[in-house]
């Protein structure tokens, strides 16, 4: 059998070669053909686009925002920053199966060293390297890393950081590096065109473009000092310290903080069209005061102020909302000294509308102590304009003072001072004297006492009442049981407030 097969190949050794050549040319010839297929043709369209005088225009625009954008850009840096918190963790129960069970064992611990790491911007105002910043893009780090626009990466040192603000200030080595100049953030007004520059999700070096949308925000307790400008350009977490800057280049604000939908305006969402600049004025000058002196000193009025509402601008003749209400004058201080008196209107500060009275407290506090400042206020519904020679604020002072001490008896009491208007509203005599309790917080000792909103307080452990600033005082100095005497409706009563107690929580 082998054999004639042997033989069968030997005489169709020919036909068989022949017949493998003609298969692979046509397998060959069918590569071919399919290789060759042929496509219907088409033209792409050419066009040079639109033109016309109104299209030159948006192109000179465009030109200008790349002008803009070129002269800024090497003048913002990224700041990473590391925090490294040590924790005890037990090296026997670190499984969170067992961890439910046992939790931490007392004796079986070991520290460990957890380190978080956080990315935000930063604006060079300096050819020697000083950057303009956020205290909290900053806070609590154990190391800085600095990023500039040329990816050169240099360690950042700390000058100084102010919470109240949330300015901070860093300095890098370097010499002729590129700036960004400063402008005025007085002269923005609502509607002007901005761009905002920063390392947004660590994105760097990105721009974008909006409008101001409000001016003077006083928005959910950010910061202490609240005067923001609003805008809609897109800022985003890692923004946080960049510049906003006008459209001729100059930096106007510090973007700050976003209000973001389910995570308020901390920024940890996403961007909603609300982002809020601490503006350059108040910025430049705790930055000065940082780099010079360590610490920030601040101009003072001597005044309680409050907002108006519709109520209140009625009762002391106010034509609408806007201003600041004063509630009390400190005696002696430089509102006092300058004639301003309880229920004056602050309306306007060197020109400026004062919109409420987050905006001029902290304006205010922008302004270097010895400053001369103008107010145009409303007396009696009467306008006016006075000067005062700012003080410098004491460093211990509430921020503002009808709110009462954050410890003590007296902790979540909020008061402002007896007017005649508030006196006739209570129906008291013109013999009382001392502070209407204008808030009690509800899980206060103050609240478990029996304090209601309208008591008037005219005495702390027998020393009299006279104004907003002698009920702080004498508040922070209420640390033991509290011996209050208060005016309800006409009628003198005694309350003992005792600091351990807190009055029940109605929330469920």
């Amino acid at each position: 059998m082998q054999g004639s097969t042997k033989q069968f190949l030997r005489e169709n050794f020919l036909g068989l070669s022949l017949t493998f050549i003609g298969l692979l040319c046509l397998a060959l010839a069918g590569v071919t053909y399919l290789g060759h297929r042929s496509y219907p043709k088409f033209a792409l369209a050419s066009s040079n686009g639109l033109d016309g005088p109104d299209i030159d225009l948006l192109e000179r625009q465009n030109k200008a925002y790349e002008r803009i954008a070129q002269a800024v850009t090497p003048a913002i840096v990224s700041i990473q920053s590391t925090q490294v918190r040590r924790i005890q963790e037990s090296p026997f129960f670190m499984d969170p199966f067992f961890r439910q069970f046992f939790g931490d064992i007392p004796g079986f611990s070991i520290p460990r060293e957890l380190r978080q790491k956080a990315l935000g911007s930063g604006i060079l105002v300096s050819p020697d390297g000083y950057i303009l910043t956020n205290n909290h893009v900053i806070a609590n780090a154990t190391s800085i890393s600095i990023t500039l626009a040329d990816h050169r990466q240099l360690p950042g040192k700390v000058v100084g950081a102010d919470k109240q603000t949330d300015v901070a200030v860093i300095k890098i080595n370097g010499k002729d590096l590129p700036t960004a100049p400063l402008g005025d953030s007085r002269s923005l007004r609502v509607g002007d065109i901005v761009m905002a520059f920063g390392n947004p999700f660590g994105l760097d070096f990105t721009v974008t473009r909006g409008t101001v949308s409000a001016l003077g925000r006083s928005q959910g307790g950010i910061e202490q000092y609240q005067n923001f400008i609003q805008t809609d350009a897109a800022i985003n977490p890692g923004n946080s310290g960049g510049a906003l800057v006008n459209v001729r280049g100059q930096v106007v604000g510090v973007n700050t903080a976003i209000l973001s939908s389910g995570s308020g305006p901390n920024g940890e969402g996403g961007f909603i069209g609300i982002g809020f600049a601490i503006p350059i004025n108040m910025a430049k000058h705790v930055m000065e005061d940082l780099i010079k002196t360590g610490k920030v000193s601040r101009g003072y009025l001597g005044a309680t102020v409050s907002p108006l509402d519709q109520d209140l601008a009625k009762q002391f003749k106010s034509p609408d909302t806007a201003g600041a209400l004063i509630q009390d004058v400190t005696p002696g201080g430089p509102a006092d000294k300058a004639g301003l008196k309880t229920g004056d209107i602050i309306r306007k500060m060197d020109g400026e509308t004062i919109q409420d009275s987050g905006q001029l407290t902290a304006m205010v506090a922008s302004m270097n102590p010895g400053t001369e400042v103008t107010f145009e206020i409303l007396r009696d519904g009467k306008p006016m304009t006075l000067k005062v020679k700012l003080g410098e604020r004491p460093s211990n002072l509430p921020l503002y003072a009808n709110e009462g001490p954050s410890q003590g008896a007296l902790r979540g009491i909020s008061v402002s001072a007896l007017t005649p208007d508030i006196r006739d509203q209570l129906g008291l005599s013109p013999r009382v004297r001392g502070v209407v309790i204008t808030r009690v917080d509800p899980n206060s000792p103050a609240a478990a006492a029996g304090l209601q909103e309208g008591d008037v307080i005219e005495s702390i452990n027998r020393r009299p009442v006279t104004s907003v600033a002698e009920f702080n005082r004498l508040a922070a100095q209420a640390k033991g049981q509290t011996l209050l005497r208060i005016n309800r409706n006409g009628e003198g009563i005694f309350v003992v407030v005792s600091p351990n107690t807190e009055g029940e929580d109605d929330t469920e």
